[in-house]
C-alpha cells in the first residue's frame, strides 16, 4: 500500500500535485539528454520562477510563497525525483537566499530579494575552501574595506552554480579574530576580478556545475555586507542548516524515483516477478520480499524524518503552549506506524519502542511466526509511495 501524504492545508496539497505535474511534463523528459551532454538547465530554474516554486519558505512581501518549510520540502522532493540536478540546484539556491532574507536590512531585501526569487536571478552559496571544508572558521577568503567598498582575494572551493550564478552569498574574513572575524558578502556574479574555474569532472550530477570560484582584487560595495562584520559564522552556519534538510529531500526523491520505477531496480529485483523456482515466482520467496520491505521502509523513514525536521525548521515541530508536537507531526507518525504493519503482522498494532530501537524495530522484515503471508505478485506492484 502506498504511503499517503499529509499536508497541513488544501492548498499546500495543490502546491505539491502542482510540483508533480510539472516535474513530470516538463523536467522529467530533458533530463538525461541534459545530463549526458553535462548542460545547464538555467532555462528550467526560470520556469521554477515563473511557477513560483523558487522561492516557497519566504515572505509573499518580496515574491515567496511562504509556506511552510515541510511544505517546501516536499515539493523539493518531486523536483528531484524527476531531475536531481534541478533538485539540487532549487535547494542550493534557496540556502543562498536565506542570508539575505533572515539577516539582511529592509533595504536590501527590497532591492535585491525580489529578483532573487521570482527567476531572474540565480544564487550559489561560497563558503567552502581547500583548507576549510568542515571547519568553516578556518576559512582565508579575505575582504579588506577600502573606502566605501570592499576588495575580496581568496579561492573557493566545490561551489555549486559557480560560473552560472547571478549572485553569491559569500563568507570572508574580514579580520584576523578567528571565527568572530568572519563576514558575509552578497556578491555580484559579475564584478570584476570574479572567476569560475573550469568545471570538475563529477561521477553523476553533471547537468549541476560545480567549481572553484576565484577573486582576484574583486570590489564589492559596502552597502552588499549581510548582517554586521563578524556575524558570517553565524548566518552560514544557520544558512547551512536549512540547506542541508533541501539536500536530504533530494535525496528522499532520488530514491523514490530509483525504487518506484521497475525498469531502475537492480537487475536479481526487476526479474524476480517473472523468474520462478518451485513452481512459484521468486518476488514470493521470503529472502527478497525481507530484502524489498526494509528498503520501503527505510525510505519511508527517510520521507518522515525529513518532514518532521521542516516542522520543526518551520517552528511547527511544537504548539505555542504546549510542549507536546503539533498534531501534522503526530499524525504522520501514527499514519506510518498503522502503514508499516498493514499486511506482515495478524494485527496493524504497533509494538515497537521509542528512539533508536523503535526504528531498528520497525525497518526488520517480516517473518513467518508473525504472521507473514505471501504477497506474490503483488511485491512489486504495492512497492513504492
Amino acid at each position: 500500500m502506498p504511503a499517503e501524504r499529509l499536508l497541513p492545508t488544501t492548498e499546500a496539497k495543490d502546491l505539491v500535485a502542482l510540483a508533480t505535474e510539472l516535474a513530470r511534463e516538463e523536467l522529467a523528459p530533458l533530463a538525461s539528454k541534459y545530463e549526458e551532454a553535462s548542460q545547464f538547465p538555467r532555462e528550467q530554474f526560470r520556469l521554477l520562477g515563473k511557477t513560483g516554486l523558487l522561492g516557497l519558505p519566504y515572505s509573499e512581501r518580496w515574491g515567496g510563497g511562504e509556506v511552510p518549510y515541510e511544505v517546501y520540502l516536499q515539493v523539493l522532493e518531486e523536483i528531484a525525483a524527476a531531475w536531481m540536478s534541478v533538485g539540487v540546484g532549487l535547494s542550493v539556491h534557496t540556502m543562498s537566499c536565506y542570508a539575505l532574507a533572515h539577516c539582511g536590512t529592509d533595504d536590501q531585501r527590497d532591492k535585491w530579494l525580489p529578483e532573487m526569487l521570482d527567476g531572474d536571478l540565480l544564487g550559489a552559496y561560497a563558503l567552502s575552501e581547500t583548507h576549510a571544508g568542515s571547519d568553516a572558521a578556518a576559512l582565508s577568503t579575505k575582504a579588506k574595506l577600502d573606502g566605501d567598498q570592499y576588495v575580496v582575494n581568496g579561492t573557493k572551493a566545490w561551489i555549486t552554480h559557480a560560473g552560472e550564478a547571478d549572485f553569491y552569498t559569500t563568507m570572508v574574513r574580514t579580520s584576523d579574530t578567528g571565527s568572530a572575524g568572519i563576514s558575509c558578502l552578497l556578491i555580484d556574479g559579475a564584478t570584476p576580478g570574479l572567476a569560475a574555474a573550469k568545471p570538475e569532472r563529477k561521477m553523476g550530477l553533471t547537468g549541476s556545475t560545480t567549481a572553484q570560484l576565484m577573486f582576484d582584487g574583486a570590489r564589492v560595495d559596502a552597502d552588499r555586507l549581510i548582517g554586521g562584520e563578524g556575524e558570517g559564522l553565524k548566518i552560514a552556519l544557520s544558512s547551512l542548516s536549512s540547506g542541508r534538510l533541501g539536500i536530504a529531500a533530494c535525496a528522499v526523491g532520488l530514491r523514490k524515483r530509483h525504487w518506484a520505477k521497475p525498469s531502475r531496480m537492480p537487475r536479481g529485483v526487476r526479474s524476480s516477478g517473472s523468474r520462478s523456482s518451485s513452481s512459484r515466482g521468486l518476488s514470493s520467496c521470503l529472502p527478497i520480499w525481507r530484502r524489498l520491505w526494509s528498503l520501503r521502509v527505510r525510505c519511508t523513514w527517510m520521507l518522515l524524518g525529513v518532514v518532521t525536521a521542516g516542522c520543526r525548521s518551520s517552528g511547527r515541530r511544537r504548539s505555542r503552549n504546549s510542549s507536546r508536537p503539533t498534531g501534522l507531526c503526530v499524525s504522520l507518525r501514527t499514519r506510518f506506524r498503522c502503514w508499516v504493519g498493514r499486511g506482515t503482522r495478524r494485527t496493524s498494532r504497533w509494538s515497537g519502542t521509542c528512539g533508536r530501537r523503535r526504528c531498528r524495530r520497525s525497518s526488520r522484515a517480516p517473518t513467518r511466526s508473525s504472521g507473514w503471508s505471501s504477497p506474490g505478485s503483488s511485491a512489486l506492484r504495492d512497492f513504492g509511495f
